[in-house]
């Protein structure tokens, strides 16, 4: 049953937040951000203010390759999910 935006934004109230700093995204924070989705489903990334203006391109790479949605993206911070198996 896929969730709705509410119900998951909910859940990401509670949940992990990744911190995406001036180094932006490597192997390192991909696969940590997957063990955060097998784990847990949910994941807020928090961008640092000095990259925000290629946060866009960040989060395509991090949903395509951790196959993960893009629930929504406030400011800084974007929630994205990935269904357990």
């Amino acid at each position: 049953m896929i969730q709705n935006k509410k119900e998951l934004m909910n859940r990401a109230l509670n949940a992990m937040t990744i911190n995406i700093g001036k180094s932006g995204v490597n192997d390192n924070v991909i696969e940590e951000i997957k063990r955060q989705l097998k784990a847990n489903e949910i994941v807020k990334l928090k961008f640092a203010k000095n990259i925000a203006r290629d946060k866009d391109d960040y989060i395509d790479e991090i949903v395509t390759k951790t196959r993960a949605k893009l629930v929504d993206v406030r400011g800084h911070v974007a929630v994205i999910y990935k269904k357990k198996p």
